[in-house]
């Protein structure tokens, strides 16, 4: 923050006229009593005349962001002095928004502790409420009987809390068991939650979709020895159940709630841009939380190669686990009918491409389409659309990712 502080001459103004308005008194004021550096909450620009015959001198004091205001002195010399003109500086607390530094995104993180986080432009403060400060969120917190997570109390302390993630949370933690015990001890789906209401409704419609579609192409390929192979389709399951949970929380929005610790050095630089990457390509643009079209870019890559990790480790232990059940009954009961048994790291490795690349850009799509859905006027007063629409375009993109990934298995030789 810069300061200038008016030439020592000046600082005697013994018979100065002031208006009688509130700012120019307050100039006067400062002018008889410089304040120090520390103590100065705006930038200022002083312009002094030269000296004059005149009886009557004038000198400006300009302050960023209010009106000239002038100052006449009837008696004495003033010498000119330039214009001095001091750019504003912002501190590494104020001002940002790019939620960088692991605030409480969608809260104001990356805003100063003098900031007035409850006015957002474009109506954000009105979605998302009033930036609470501490003692507004332990009086809430204690009104409802309630105890925070520590990062939820250093949070306030540091940034403050966003009125309706506070009031959203002590709603879900006291809901039934498992979900009540899950949000006060799992970060991760809490910060889900309370970023995204309809986030367990998600997973859920992909898990039972996905499962459905599964089962019923498991019993049309195996038919009548589909009982017979059940440990197969159960081993399968599992790992797609999995890797839907996977599917959908990568690329959920999240509430980020205090600041997060950073390692020192490259893998700390590391740390820090990927924490400031937004949770999908798509994602809305919130309080404190603004990202660049770079930022949307390096989404979709570093997204994609957490997906191809998934589904490299979630092949290797699928396929793992049915070419032992494969090998097991082949060595008790082997018949010439018998399918190879596929070979396992290759299976991984596709399983690993198809998600990082087709899984990737189709459910980045969703996203963005369930977000312009969630966000539209009809789906605020109808929240059933919003949900019918998951429905389908989850449907829809199953039965098109099943066939495309027979595709590719058969193309790479796999099946």
């Amino acid at each position: 923050m810069s300061v200038c502080s008016p030439p020592p001459s000046h600082a005697h103004l013994p018979n100065a006229v002031v208006s009688s308005s509130a700012s120019e008194a307050r100039a006067l004021q400062f002018l008889k009593n410089p304040k120090p550096r520390s103590e100065l909450a705006n930038s200022l620009k002083l312009v002094a005349l030269h000296h004059s015959p005149s009886r009557n001198r004038r000198f400006h004091l300009n302050c960023a962001g209010s009106e000239t205001i002038s100052v006449a002195e009837k008696n004495g010399d003033f010498t000119e002095a330039k214009a001095m003109v001091y750019e504003p500086k912002i501190d590494g607390f104020g001002g940002g928004n790019d939620g960088g530094d692991g605030g409480d995104s969608f809260g104001g993180g990356g805003r100063g502790e003098g900031d007035d986080g409850g006015k957002e432009e474009g109506g954000e403060g009105e979605e998302f409420g009033p930036l609470l400060k501490f003692d507004e969120v332990m009086k809430e917190s204690e009104a409802r009987g309630v105890k925070l997570p520590l990062d939820m109390v250093e949070a306030a302390k540091t940034t403050g809390l966003r009125e309706v993630f506070l009031l959203r949370y002590l709603d879900l933690q006291g809901s039934v068991w498992p979900l009540g015990f899950l949000m006060k001890y799992c970060s991760m789906l809490r910060n889900r939650m309370l970023a995204d209401p309809s986030f367990l409704f998600k997973v859920g419609t992909e898990i039972v979709i996905d499962s459905c579609c599964a089962t019923f192409a498991e019993v049309q390929k195996r038919g009548k020895d589909f009982w017979a192979e059940f440990e197969l389709y159960a081993a399968d399951l599992l790992v797609g159940i999995v890797v839907d949970i996977a599917l959908v929380g990568m690329l959920a929005p999240y509430a980020r709630i205090g600041k997060p610790s950073v390692s020192r050095g490259l893998l700390g630089s590391v740390q820090q841009a990927c924490a400031s990457l937004p949770s999908s390509v798509f994602e809305a643009e919130r309080p404190g939380c603004k990202f660049t079209v770079q930022q949307r870019t390096a989404t979709y890559f570093y997204k994609g190669v957490l997906y191809g990790s998934v589904g490299f480790v979630c092949g290797l232990i699928g396929q793992g686990i049915a070419n032992m059940i494969m090998n097991a009954k082949r060595s008790v009961n082997k018949s010439e009918g018998d399918i190879p048994v596929p070979p396992l790291v290759k299976s991984a490795a596709l399983w690993g491409v198809f998600l990082a690349v087709s899984s990737n850009t189709r459910y980045q799509i969703i996203n963005g389409l369930e977000g312009l859905v969630e966000a539209s006027p009809l789906a605020k007063r109808v929240p059933p659309v919003a949900m019918a629409f998951t429905i389908g375009v989850r449907f829809a993109n199953n039965i098109y990712g099943g066939m495309q990934f027979v595709d590719w298995a058969k193309l790479s030789g796999v099946q």
